[in-house]
């Protein structure tokens, strides 16, 4: 093989889905000189169809796609509905109007990934991002104690090597660099497997509800049932592994599905008039493993991870691409202020980490008490008020923490130590709602202030704006987080001192 050299960026984004494409378009659209390399060519496959308000209404009307991805013909979602808990009937929630969003009524859609993510990219091309493809990158560069680009080998076979200010990781659950500043640490809560496939002339919900995304729980999981297209739908079964955590080879796969599949009346009962999608990309039952974890570190100098490179957790609420391209803007305001010298290094990521180490957990710890199957309706309602500490209704804070429109606790910036506080959390949920004789009192009433009694206090004036455009209208005035810590400036490009 024949070795060369490429010019030098600001930045190099490793991976072209959504956590790179919207790393890449926010800092591109700053002026800088912005290069993505990708294995794959695209279109491609991914799994993750189900988005929330926050990244349509959000995410996306910053980058400047919300006009296309209207236009795309996605299925739209107006909420989500549960076969779950204690209640035998299915029951539906609405995003609607909540308080932190009265002008503009929350929306997602379910969408073809394959679709979507070549949207985003080639609006980063068109705001001035490169793209190379078919690109295998093999190792980050380090010259001292500092990042300073890739080596990959190119669709001719040929090994080269790319410099730039900085470089992020957003190649997904692979992790490309995780290993070269930290570890990866799996959580001891979720340790689920996941069978899926596509189906054509599923039932539907009827309206408005016929774009919603079913969440069915049965005897030895849940399933996730999305209406992709009118008649293409995504099922996937999660299930906990078995002893001998032997995976079934692909000839058994058929077998595992139906019998899940008969063993959930509600999802047999929606593809009773359904076959499975046996050709093309939709074709072939896939499986997931030991999906949520998070590193031990995101970010070192010149390198910072983004997306499911730095953590993931249990599908379950649909937050995959959420935390993929909010985590994506939260790392573009530290470069974009690096690059413009406004702003430390230190600081700047430190703010990175904290706030997506947030945002993680929030969602982790609502989820403990969603697997929690003694719960009725009105307690994941009231469940999630205590997460949020709010003193809003429970089915707004549960409506808003769905949506991805949620203010989130702080962080617990030790992974380690994070998951080890939160083993057995969907226990202590349950203690909480059924409790026992001799209880702690101070645990059995619903809606304490610190119901897992896990998570510190955070001034509520901190619990301000996460990120520009989610809530729609006008942003609060922000405090930081954390003493010392940064604010948004006015555009949500960079971060700024505290204004007085």
């Amino acid at each position: 093989m024949n070795s060369g050299k490429d010019g030098t960026y600001d930045l190099v984004v490793v991976g072209g889905g959504p956590a790179g494409a919207t790393l890449a378009t926010f800092v591109a659209m700053q002026g800088h000189r912005v290069l993505i390399v990708d294995r794959d060519t695209f279109p491609r496959y991914q799994i993750g169809e189900s988005l929330l308000p926050s990244t349509i209404n959000g995410i996306c009307v910053m980058l400047g796609v919300e006009e296309e991805i209207a236009k795309a013909g996605f299925t739209k979602k107006l909420g989500g509905s549960f076969r779950w808990g204690k209640k035998e009937e299915p029951w539906s929630f609405y995003f609607g109007v909540t308080q932190k969003n009265r002008k503009n009524p929350a929306f997602a859609y379910q969408v073809e990934r394959m679709k979507f993510d070549w949207i985003l990219l080639q609006n980063a091309i068109k705001k001035g991002v490169e793209l190379r493809t078919g690109c295998n990158v093999t190792r980050p560069i380090k010259e001292g104690d500092r990042f300073v680009g890739v080596e990959y080998v190119d669709e001719n076979n040929q090994v080269r090597e790319v410099r730039a200010r900085y470089v992020a990781d957003a190649s997904g659950n692979r992790g490309m660099f995780g290993a070269a500043i930290g570890e990866r640490l799996y959580s001891k809560f979720f340790k689920n497997w996941a069978l899926f496939g596509y189906y054509e002339g599923g039932k539907r919900f009827p309206p408005p509800y016929e774009g919603n995304i079913l969440s069915a729980a049965f005897g030895e999981g849940w399933f996730w049932y999305i209406p992709v297209t009118p008649t293409l739908t995504s099922v996937g079964a999660v299930f906990s592994p078995p002893e001998d955590k032997k995976r079934p080879v692909d000839g058994e796969l058929e077998a595992a599905m139906n019998g899940f599949i008969a063993k959930c009346p509600i999802i047999a009962d929606m593809l009773s008039n359904a076959r499975r999608v046996t050709e093309g990309v939709y074709g072939k039952l896939r499986m997931r493993q030991d999906w949520s974890y998070t590193q031990s570190r995101f970010w070192d100098k010149g390198l910072v991870l983004v997306g499911d490179a730095a953590c993931f957790v249990d599908p379950l609420l649909s937050q995959g691409v959420h935390l993929a391209t909010y985590s994506a803007l939260l790392a573009a305001r530290s470069i974009n202020s690096c690059l413009a010298g406004s702003v430390d290094e230190q600081r700047a990521f430190e703010e990175f980490e904290l706030r997506y180490r947030r945002e993680y957990g929030l969602f982790y710890d609502y989820l403990t008490s969603l697997y929690d199957m003694n719960f009725d309706q009105e307690s994941f309602f009231w469940a999630a008020r205590s997460t949020l500490r709010t003193e809003e209704r429970g089915n707004e804070a549960f409506i808003r923490l769905l949506a991805g429109q949620a203010s989130a606790d702080p962080a617990i910036n030790v992974a380690q130590d994070f998951f080890d506080a939160r083993q057995g959390s969907g226990a202590a949920l349950e203690q909480v709602m059924n409790p026992t004789p001799g209880a702690d009192a101070a645990m059995t009433t619903v809606g304490a202030k610190n119901i897992t009694g896990l998570l510190p206090e955070l001034d509520r004036e901190a619990q301000g704006l996460q990120m520009l455009a989610i809530f729609g209208g006008d942003r609060p005035a922000e405090k930081p987080f954390r003493p010392g810590g940064l604010i948004t400036s006015k555009d949500g490009m960079y971060w700024q001192e505290p204004t007085a």
